[in-house]
């Protein structure tokens, strides 16, 4: 679906001075309450898929959107919906119109930022609350979705919330995965009052459009200038487990050159990951973050070790280059040092481009309100990416200061903050209220 159904009217556009009482918003005010549902002692936000934090998170937003005059309701995967309602159903057919949703997702990395994501719901269901208030009932349905789950920060998978919206993905498929204590997914799911069981109506839906506005993560806008980054395409991306198996044996008995020691050989691996990517040059970035190693203690040589592998880039072919050579070194240096090597792909998204004509629109409300903008691609994944293949999608970005994210200094100054959402608010008035 690559064609953009959705045409305002001349008279659907109206000016900067036709947004009254806009400054009366509180955006920032809203993003410090979410905050507090999962602040930790280091002065981040932990929240992650179906912890407590979440749970209450989830059901905060749910009491606050009816609040503001939207139709809460969740579904089985957790994702939460904040309905306002048009009044044109399709024309002739007597179906209602796939909704015009904006938003994003409510999880957190660990001791996190306050505005990953966040941004994106908190900005969305105040853009619908603002829309209701000063113009009335949309034409066309108009949502905002808080997602259940973005970062695979609990479990080895990203993207639930979006994947299960438009069934790239179902729970058979990550129902046996565990977390670091051993929960499975499909217990986590359970506890939270979510699963197939649960009542709440299935995850699929249909969208009409789909519009994400996040902050940026990074220094290009910050440091060109720029208040608004319109995203013209995500990042592509593969994820693994690379485990490697060796023999445990004792620290000070067993001479160098007979063991067999997994973590040695994980490391030399890791070192070959950051020359390989060197090698390869920009965009493509390749990232291991996490290392454990069995048994652990210090005075025993390591049976087995195990270490995350993250590459990205805009082109799909120059990931899967980079994993193949990456493969080929971690084959050689198993061989070398007489090691078990296995390895698990939990994720691979390819490079997606957004939708041109949303784009578009978005480049001329910055236009008309004046607001310096940059075309660009984005090198952190997000659900618009999952999005974009089933309905026209498109992305807006505001500053990160010293493009810090995934922190808790993780910050964007509320301006900023409010320059995106007077955009959001444009882009949602054109298509909800526009003929």
């Amino acid at each position: 679906m690559n064609d953009f159904e959705v045409h305002a009217s001349a008279g659907a556009e109206f000016p900067i001075q036709s947004l009254p009482q806009l400054e009366q918003v509180q955006l920032q005010g809203m993003l410090d309450w979410l905050s507090t549902y999962g602040a930790d002692l280091q002065g981040g936000v932990t929240r992650l898929l179906y912890d407590q934090a979440w749970c209450k998170a989830q059901h905060a937003l749910a009491t606050k959107m009816q609040e503001k005059g939207l139709t809460p309701a969740f579904d089985q995967s957790g994702n939460l919906y904040g309905t306002l309602n048009g009044n044109r159903t399709g024309a002739g057919m007597g179906i209602e119109e796939a909704p015009i949703v904006t938003g994003s997702h409510i999880d957190t990395v660990v001791h996190g930022g306050k505005y990953d994501g966040a941004y994106g719901v908190v900005a969305g269901v105040l853009a619908l609350e603002y829309l209701k208030n000063h113009f009335g009932t949309p034409k066309r349905t108009l949502q905002v979705v808080s997602l259940c789950e973005e970062e695979g920060s609990r479990f080895p998978f990203a993207y639930w919330g979006s994947r299960s919206i438009t069934g790239a993905s179902g729970l058979e498929e990550v129902q046996h995965l565990k977390d670091q204590a051993g929960i499975t997914f499909a217990q986590a799911i359970c506890n939270a009052g979510f699963g197939p069981d649960s009542g709440h109506r299935t995850a699929s839906h249909t969208y009409g459009a789909f519009i994400e506005l996040h902050i940026e993560q990074g220094q290009i806008l910050e440091r060109l200038g720029h208040s608004i980054g319109i995203v013209s395409d995500i990042v592509g991306q593969k994820r693994f487990s690379i485990t490697v198996i060796g023999e445990a044996n004792h620290a000070g008995t067993t001479p160098m050159a007979w063991r067999k020691d997994a973590l040695a050989g994980a490391a030399e691996m890791i070192t070959a990951v950051r020359s390989i990517a060197l090698e390869a040059g920009e965009p493509l970035v390749a990232t291991v973050g996490r290392v454990t190693a069995e048994p652990g203690v210090g005075n025993v040589v390591a049976s087995r070790a195990v270490f995350s592998l993250d590459i990205r880039h805009i082109r799909q072919e120059s990931i899967d280059r980079c994993w193949q050579d990456m493969l080929q070194a971690f084959s050689r240096i198993a061989a070398e040092q007489q090691l078990e090597l296995n390895w698990e792909e939990h994720l691979s998204v390819t490079p997606i481009p957004m939708n041109e004509q949303i784009t578009a629109d978005i480049r001329a409300i910055c236009e008309m309100e004046q607001l310096s903008y940059i075309h660009m691609p984005s090198g952190a994944g997000h659900d618009s990416q999952i999005f974009q293949p089933v309905c026209p999608t498109a992305m807006i970005f505001v500053p990160s200061r010293d493009g810090i994210s995934h922190n808790p200094l993780e910050y964007t100054a509320e301006e900023d903050l409010m320059k995106g959402f007077r955009v959001l608010v444009q882009l949602l008035y054109k298509y909800g209220y526009g003929s």
